[in-house]
């Protein structure tokens, strides 16, 4: 008995001063024997601190049709203005008859509570006023995911009590009542994965705040008090008794009538559930790895926030809308030219990425591996980088001799050089390179060509369109490794897992590390006239109030002479017409390109480009794990998988798609000897 004395006392001194505090909310001390309530109500801070609310942000394509909608709370504010006014009185006149008429602080509510939460022993009642109501989701808000300051913000201690009470003074001073209330709409919890009536009214019944009748408000207002308990998806009939309590309840006082609620207490629940649709899982068009390249791209650029903290709560906040580079045609062409050539249940994987040379703008990414946690699924994006949610990548094969040829041919190596090139022989040694010279094991095998009638002497044209290793080894051997690790910087290349860049003579056959974006973003440079571009996937961002937000451009540079780069379209022009790679060439205008196979049949590629659209194509196991050898690949068996005939057709496809119903003006070439009558 003496214990709930002391108990009912500094209750009771708490109630006291809060309700002078509505008065005088800066004046009077409060000393409470409860341990839970010792700070000095002058010592709590004054001024209402109310974040930002998270909400939904969606992403669009180019065309501003959405790729998906991306959230850590799915809410969408909205203004009073755009509430239905039948709402704003349902959720009164449950949770708050009085809101209206009181202050801050509801003085019967909170000498109701005093015995109450005496005879309880603690503070379980509360009396929170619907600004009461307010201010303690704006604390669970601020707390978000951290299960301690959720904890923290919903913990029944007289110390919370006493901080609500205190923002609840200073919001009504601040806000207004109006405001609170359609705050307040905006933030509570309606269940169901929803946050805000917004989101709520389109969870619940497909429609929008603005547009919910008597029943559907009575329901979604009765929903706020329990959202486990009257989830009227899980739990139809709690849910509608609670619904006709919120009716009637508006009916005692007199916000409808008595024959209103009864007329809407017969009306059915009259669900329209839509499903929570949450992140690039439920990107369309197979856009959800390009929908997480874009997050990753947001997390990662200084433009967003100095740190990794600051881009994060940007994010988590949301409320954007992010117009990205993705084409829709483009994309779809991607999909449909993948769906086409490899079975998301065959042993291997193909991704796919175009670039648009000049601009450095991704069009398209896609893979047959869908996006997902399920069987023959996955959440790597197979197109990029380990460090922006790829996996560590795949040797790029002989795709990456154009590279060395530019750097040879940029460094003034004549294209019409002609070397032995044997069918087989060992690397040369020593090489230099940008450090100390590179010196070969003696005791190493010797390399060799894929077929031994690819012999020379022959020039760097024919040692292009047939692919063969000892010439390019000759090459690099003459020119030294240092060159072509310039090259390779200014193209943008890199190993895909982050390692640096191997300076061994074996670079010349791709036996490094990379992924598609970075192929295809290097040969755009190719049909740019020489001048790399940064790849890029957003093109503008705007804020929940429609502030435009800076985003990251692309950067530009010279990468090689216009001369060299003319010459590359040349050489890899004749890949495409008479060379490797005459499965992938397209019929109505210029293209070029290189196929590229590595050791075991491990990976196959082909990496091409028009004028205007620059595309890279990878087929093989995503652990570089499957020899490519008697397998069968989109229902087609291949005793032996090359570039040619099966990367090369999806690129095909998918660049004729991407630009069906577009011209592209011709490559610049230049004239070799070769070509010479």
């Amino acid at each position: 008995m003496a214990v709930q004395t002391v108990k009912f006392l500094g209750i009771s001194a708490l109630a006291g001063v809060l309700l002078a505090g509505i008065a005088l909310p800066a004046t009077g001390a409060l000393g409470l024997s409860a341990k839970e309530a010792a700070t000095d109500f002058d010592d709590l801070p004054g001024d209402l601190k109310s974040p930002p609310l998270s909400q939904a942000s969606h992403i669009l394509d180019a065309d501003g049709h959405l790729i998906a909608t991306v959230y850590s709370r799915d809410r969408t504010v909205v203004p009073l203005s755009r509430i239905s006014p039948v709402m704003q009185k349902a959720i009164v006149a449950i949770e708050d008859a009085r809101f209206w008429q009181h202050g801050p602080i509801d003085p019967k509510g909170v000498l109701r509570a005093v015995v109450k939460d005496t005879q309880a022993g603690g503070a379980e009642q509360g009396a929170s006023t619907l600004t009461q109501q307010y201010i303690k989701n704006v604390f669970i808000e601020e707390a978000g995911d951290d299960p301690t300051a959720v904890a923290q913000a919903t913990s029944p201690t007289l110390g919370r009590k006493v901080r609500e009470l205190k923002y609840a003074i200073q919001a009504e001073k601040e806000l207004g009542k109006k405001k609170i209330l359609e705050n307040y709409l905006n933030i509570v919890p309606f269940g169901e994965q929803s946050f805000g009536i917004e989101a709520a009214s389109e969870r619940y019944f497909s429609t929008h705040a603005q547009d919910l009748t008597l029943p559907e408000a009575a329901l979604l207002a009765g929903v706020v008090n329990g959202t486990t308990l009257y989830d009227p998806v899980e739990h139809p009939q709690a849910a509608r008794d609670r619904r006709d309590t919120v009716l009637q309840r508006m009916a005692d006082v007199h916000d409808i009538t008595q024959a209103q609620a009864d007329a809407a207490k017969k009306q059915p629940l009259g669900l329209k559930v839509t499903a929570p649709k949450n992140g690039c899982i439920t990107a369309v068009q197979g856009a959800g790895f390009f929908c997480d390249y874009v997050r990753e791209a947001f997390l990662q650029s200084p433009v967003f926030g100095k740190t990794e903290q600051e881009r994060a709560e940007r994010w988590a906040t949301g409320g954007l809308t992010i117009t990205t580079t993705l084409d829709p045609k483009a994309q779809a062409a991607v999909q449909a030219s993948i769906t086409q050539h490899v079975y998301a249940t065959d042993s291997v994987a193909t991704a796919v990425t175009l670039v648009q040379p000049g601009t450095g703008k991704i069009l398209a990414m896609g893979q047959s591996r869908p996006y997902g946690f399920g069987k023959n699924e996955t959440q790597i994006n197979l197109s990029v980088d380990h460090g922006m949610g790829g996996g560590t990548g795949f040797q790029s094969g002989s795709t990456f001799k154009p590279i060395v040829a530019a750097a040879a041919i940029d460094g003034g190596t004549d294209p019409n050089t002609v070397l032995p090139a044997p069918y087989s022989m060992n690397y040369p040694s020593p090489v230099s390179t940008c450090g100390k010279p590179w010196v070969g094991d003696p005791g190493a095998p010797p390399l060799s060509n894929e077929d031994r009638s690819e012999v020379g002497p022959m020039n760097l044209k024919k040692a292009m369109a047939l692919s063969v290793n000892t010439y390019f080894v000759q090459l690099i051997s003459n020119i030294g490794i240092c060159p072509v690790v310039h090259m390779e910087q200014q193209l943008g290349v890199r190993q895909a897992n982050g390692a640096p860049l191997e300076q061994v003579p074996s670079i010349t056959l791709g036996t490094q590390v990379v992924s598609p974006l970075t192929m295809a973003s290097a040969y755009a440079a190719f049909a740019n006239n020489g001048v790399y571009c940064t790849p890029v996937a957003i093109e503008s961002i705007t804020d929940a109030g429609g502030t435009s937000l800076p985003v990251p451009r692309t950067s530009c540079g010279q990468a090689m002479s216009p001369t060299t780069a003319a010459t590359i379209n040349t050489l890899l022009k004749g890949v495409v017409e008479d060379g490797t790679g005459q499965q992938a060439g397209l019929k109505d205008r210029d293209s070029a390109g290189k196929t590229g196979t590595t050791d075991n049949r491990w990976a196959a590629w082909f990496v091409g480009y028009t004028s205007n659209l620059a595309g890279a194509v990878w087929v093989g196991g995503p652990s570089h794990n499957v020899s490519m050898t008697d397998i069968t690949i989109g229902g087609v068996f291949h005793h032996e998988v090359f570039g040619a005939d099966t990367p090369g057709p999806i690129w095909r496809d998918a660049m004729a798609g991407a630009l069906a119903g577009t011209s592209s003006p011709a490559l610049p070439t230049v004239e070799l000897a070769a070509d010479k009558p």
